[in-house]
């Protein structure tokens, strides 16, 4: 079912994401101190699915859709997004490059459920991409802080978490009431084999065995948090979000994650915000409001 409108319950959870979420690049960087990309990544979903197959029934929508989504939010975004910090992409650069996602879901959202966003909602992504251009070419005064290979790689885990939030919307489609919890459960299933098998043939079993048997408190830190709220917490609330919400509505309020993100990297890492960081995240957040309250303010009905 698609509402007119986000409740106030619903602003509250879009923003408890987007806290977690920009949390969420400095506990990955920390856990790819330890873990190798592939391991962390069937780690993380072991412990998001394996602990609670036995009391989430599975959700009641067609197999593909989980399949499908384990694959691409799993396996494709966070197998590309732990790679690209392992090879030196700075976790407040990750948390801003990985929103370009809002942009390819509006795009993919157009040409496969034919979705047409108000003018305002591009123009307030329009807004953000300028933000996120500022602080993209500023990156602290350190430009070799961010990789060629870490930019791309970060980009295609965003086009990933794009094809994602669409599969979503399909899911809902298909099956109105499905449960998103149960959905996330099993979707994280899916990508679990795939990580390990990747973990042995990039690492050798040697290495990944190693590494197992040497993670520490950190290790187990990361990868809970990762799991528990990251996965279950986050992207159950944002599936339940997609599925009630157009993705034009939805997909904008991710671009606050890298306020939340670049601030805590600055904090914790000492990836410092220069000016038009500054400016590039006033810019964001003036495009957030302009895509999500700018309806209301157009000055021609929303009928037309």
């Amino acid at each position: 079912m698609t509402r007119a409108g986000l409740t106030p319950s619903e602003y509250l959870c879009a923003l408890l994401v987007v806290v977690i979420w920009g949390l969420n690049f400095v506990v990955m960087k920390f856990g790819v101190q330890g873990l190798s990309p592939m391991l962390l990544g069937a780690l993380r979903f072991s412990m998001a699915s394996l602990p609670l197959l036995l009391f989430i029934k599975p959700p009641k929508v067609p197999v593909r859709f989980v399949v499908i989504y384990g694959l691409t939010q799993g396996l494709g975004q966070f197998g590309l997004m732990f790679t690209a910090i392992n090879v030196g992409m700075p976790a407040g650069m990750a948390s801003l490059v990985l929103q370009t996602q809002a942009f390819f879901t509006m795009i993919l959202a157009g040409v496969l459920l034919h979705e047409r966003p108000h003018a305002c909602q591009w123009l307030g992504l329009a807004i953000a991409a300028v933000g996120l251009g500022c602080i993209a070419t500023s990156a602290g005064g350190r430009p070799g802080d961010m990789t060629l290979l870490g930019f791309l790689l970060t980009v295609g885990a965003a086009l990933m978490w794009s094809l994602s939030n669409v599969v979503i919307r399909f899911t809902g489609r298909a099956a109105p009431v499905y449960d998103s919890f149960a959905l996330i459960v099993w979707s994280s299933l899916v990508p679990v084999v795939p990580f390990f098998l990747l973990a042995f043939w990039l690492e050798g079993a040697d290495h990944t065995f190693a590494a197992l048997s040497n993670a520490g408190w950190k290790e187990f830190a990361a990868v809970s948090y990762l799991a528990c709220l990251a996965t279950l917490t986050a992207y159950s609330l944002w599936a339940r979000l997609l599925k009630r919400h157009p993705t034009s509505r939805i997909a904008p309020f991710s671009l606050l994650v890298p306020v939340v993100g670049l601030i805590t990297a600055a904090l914790v890492f000492d990836e410092r915000l220069g000016p038009a960081q500054w400016i590039g995240t006033l810019a964001v957040l003036g495009g957030l409001l302009v895509s999500q309250f700018g309806q209301r303010w157009w000055p021609r009905r929303a009928a037309a």
